[in-house]
């Protein structure tokens, strides 16, 4: 405990010299709530930094009610040019046809995003549920028809037009499972420039087993790992980091409802997927929900969630000097209800924060909040 806080007051030395401190370190705004532009919810946060620094925000616009898919969802998202004070208003990048016959909704959520940092070019993943294959009633095979589809749409225009959403099924799927799409929240972009996206997918037992997609031609093409853990406990929706050695991280939603994170490392030399995974472990209280993890350019982990381990209440934000080795006790970013949230380093090297949360309701409004460093650092 003694090395862990000495790491921290460095870092907090560090942090104190990098930049202006702000007479209040804490910025929020509403992003979006229930009734906003006549929706009736919006849920599933993503968000990113481009490389021209600005600040994008994707989520799920869920048109009749806040109910997962098989429904009428599209993909929204706003943009941001000054670190979250202003926003754009809301786009749509991703959209099927909601009155095609038989298709439920053609649901299209669930979203992660992307950036390549050397290029510019921005990635948004989603799951598209032709009918009713989501989570539940996805099936063996690879058509929309039989499955669930892990969808990518792309911009070169930093987030202002966007192409048709392409499948990448047929490239990451194996025909006997029952459905394979991302992890919702962000991807990262590895040191040697591969692009990952934290995934999940259901085996032909129906089992989920969270796993990750790598590109390493600017998302040309995509191969999918194994399972991060092929026994128990079963996992689903992740957040992916890489470590100090060039390891990876993923932290994972545990099914087993047992109250904790479940955790496990990638290493590897050579090529993305070379690699093996480690033993895994239980680590940090999680009351069952998507959580963000990220790497900040001065060495520390982040990682935010509801801070409890049954309730979807308290969005805290922990840090990590080690590799994700120990934990600090957090810092409570909102006491209400909250779920979701995603993070992401801004260029001046502040954190930026998008996350559900409500006074009654987990999920009825999106938040932006932006800090400092040195706010989680503190004791």
């Amino acid at each position: 405990m003694k090395t862990f806080l000495h790491h921290f007051a460095l870092l907090l030395v560090c942090a104190s010299m990098a930049g202006a401190a702000e007479t209040d370190p804490l910025f929020r705004k509403v992003l979006r709530k229930q009734g906003d532009d006549g929706v009736k919810s919006y849920r599933i946060p993503g968000l990113a930094t481009s490389a021209r620094g600005t600040l994008l925000a994707v989520f799920d616009i869920r048109h009749g009610g806040s109910g997962d898919l098989p429904a009428n969802i599209d993909v929204g998202l706003m943009r941001s040019t000054d670190a979250g004070e202003t926003w754009g208003p809301m786009q749509t990048i991703l959209d099927y046809d909601a009155n095609e016959p038989g298709s439920r909704g053609n649901g299209v959520g669930d979203p992660a995003i992307l950036v390549d940092q050397k290029t510019g070019a921005i990635f948004v993943a989603a799951l598209w549920s032709k009918g009713a294959r989501a989570w539940n009633g996805s099936g063996p095979g690879m058509s929309p028809e039989e499955t669930g589809q892990f969808v990518i749409a792309k911009s070169t225009d930093d987030g202002a037009t966007w192409s048709k959403p392409v499948s990448i099924i047929p490239q990451v799927k194996d025909p006997a499972w029952r459905l394979c799409f991302n992890g919702p929240g962000n991807g990262i972009q590895l040191r040697d420039g591969t692009l990952v996206f934290p995934a999940q997918f259901k085996g032909a037992d129906n089992v989920p087993h969270s796993c990750f997609i790598a590109s390493t031609d600017r998302g040309a093409t995509w191969k999918i790992s194994p399972a991060a853990i092929p026994a128990k406990p079963p996992t689903s929706e992740a957040q992916i980091a890489e470590l100090g050695d060039g390891a990876l991280l993923l932290s994972m939603r545990n099914e087993a409802r047992a109250g904790q994170r479940a955790w496990a490392r990638w290493d590897w030399k050579g090529r993305v997927m070379e690699g093996q995974w480690s033993e895994p472990w239980l680590a940090l209280p999680d009351p069952t929900c998507m959580a963000s993890l990220i790497r900040h350019p001065k060495g520390v982990l982040l990682f935010s969630n509801p801070g409890d381990a049954r309730k979807r209440v308290a969005m805290t934000i922990r840090a990590s000097a080690d590799d994700g080795k120990s934990w600090s006790d957090g810092k409570l970013l909102d006491p209400r209800l909250s779920a979701y949230s995603c993070m992401t380093v801004l260029k001046d090297s502040r954190i930026g924060i998008l996350y559900e949360c409500g006074e009654r309701d987990a999920a009825a409004q999106i938040e932006f909040a932006r800090f400092p460093l040195e706010w989680v650092l503190e004791k």
